[in-house]
């Protein structure tokens, strides 16, 4: 199985390169987003107990999240495998990451990091703010203060997968399809 965390800073091109290994490599996307959206829409178990934590403005803990996620992979029948996103955000969530793809025996396969510098980052948001009518990459406080967070909270991540040896990096300025060719050239050597 092919298990892939794509990685990288609010404006990195994560969703549109997600959606071209989904198709190249035949893998189930799970967004963490998606997965909260659907369990509060569909008001399951886990979904009213994470919308009570939403409510307050609180996090939802990582062992809702995991569960959460650990549904929708025992969901799939036959695999190729799967790709991470928006998950993990701690080394915490990294490590019960871990334990989920052990219980299906299995593993993350590599987390592949989409690196752009800031200034180009701050650039694609304002764009996308443009034309998805997205409010959050509007303001250019919002933008730095996502940067500023992923920095400081979400980076550390790629250490727990350096310390695995399956850290990936990926030059993530160029057009998409020079960054998806760059990215198709580092997953062929996985398999």
């Amino acid at each position: 199985m092919l298990n892939i965390v794509l990685f990288g800073p609010p404006g990195a091109g994560k969703g549109t390169q997600s959606e071209r290994l989904i198709v190249e490599y035949n893998l189930v996307h799970l967004s963490t987003g998606d997965i909260f959206r659907s369990n509060i829409k569909g008001e399951t178990e886990l979904g009213l107990l994470a919308k009570s934590y939403i409510d307050k403005g609180q996090l939802v803990p990582d062992e809702v999240t995991i569960n959460m996620l650990k549904a929708e992979v025992l969901k799939q029948t036959d695999p190729k495998g799967f790709i991470f996103d928006g998950f993990p955000r701690t080394n915490g969530q990294a490590a019960a990451l871990d334990n989920l793809m052990s219980e299906i025996n299995s593993e993350i396969t590599a987390m592949i990091s989409l690196d752009v510098d800031e200034e180009e980052l701050r650039s694609r948001l304002s764009e996308r703010a443009k034309s998805s009518g997205r409010a959050d990459d509007a303001n250019p406080e919002v933008i730095q203060n996502r940067i500023d967070v992923y920095k400081n909270e979400t980076a550390p991540v790629k250490e727990f997968y350096l310390n695995q040896e399956k850290w990936k990096k990926i030059n993530g300025m160029g057009t998409i399809d020079d960054i998806t060719e760059r990215l198709f050239q580092v997953v062929s050597t996985l398999n």
